[in-house]
């Protein structure tokens, strides 16, 4: 067991090892937030095509501040650059690649996962001026694969990783793998499996920073 200080993975370190696990040839969405920055870690020789719901495929690594084409965007309005080969379709074509099944991973972010996958990932209360779920009930629905992106406490230290998710759900029962700043945790039949920790992350430090509990692989 490690006992030195535990190191918190930051934003792009949990990006980066997020797209380590892509396979190549996959088409992958990526939400807002942490998600998006997965594109900037997939090297240019590697293909992963990166697809947008507002009707991009191909996006690339963010731009240079001095390479910035303002009618680039992606669905978070974020500047984004286009790979060789990469295209642009019409929204109702994208939103039929996503409904359709043709998106073999989607990567978001999220407030709360459940053991059970469930996601909650677009308001935290049932009053919050939300506008709507958006394109993440449908990624999370038509994507083959749904992992999720996120710290794995809040700033006070309330867990992200629960029993049963407290704010408005998103998708039941979706996710399958979850990157945090301490682990990466699978969400198997039996619940929370535990894959991999963060350097000088503990079992017994992380299952106190949980709130469910911890399977360790067979």
């Amino acid at each position: 067991m490690n006992a030195s200080a535990p190191v918190l993975l930051t934003r792009k370190q949990m990006a980066a090892r997020v797209a380590s696990d892509i396979p190549e040839g996959w088409c992958v969405n990526l939400g807002i937030g942490i998600p998006t920055m997965v594109a900037d870690h997939v090297p240019e020789e590697r293909e992963v095509i990166f697809q947008s719901e507002n009707g991009v495929l191909g996006v690339g690594p963010a731009p240079a501040k001095a390479d910035i084409e303002p009618w680039l965007i992606n669905a978070s309005k974020a500047y984004i650059t286009l790979r060789t080969g990469g295209s642009y379709v019409h929204h109702a074509d994208s939103f039929s690649l996503i409904r359709g099944g043709h998106i073999d991973l989607c990567v978001l972010g999220g407030y709360e996962v459940a053991e059970n996958g469930d996601l909650a990932n677009w308001a935290t209360s049932d009053n919050e001026m939300a506008p709507a779920v958006g394109g993440a009930m449908d990624l999370a629905a038509g994507a083959k694969r749904l992992w999720v992106v996120l710290e794995h406490t809040t700033k006070d230290g309330r867990p992200k990783l629960v029993r049963s998710c407290s704010y408005p759900l998103t998708a039941l029962r979706a996710v399958t793998r979850i990157y945090t700043n301490l682990a990466v945790i699978d969400v198997a039949p039996q619940g929370f499996l535990l894959q991999e920790m963060a350097p000088g992350v503990t079992f017994d430090w992380l299952q106190e920073r949980t709130g469910a509990k911890l399977h360790l692989p067979d």
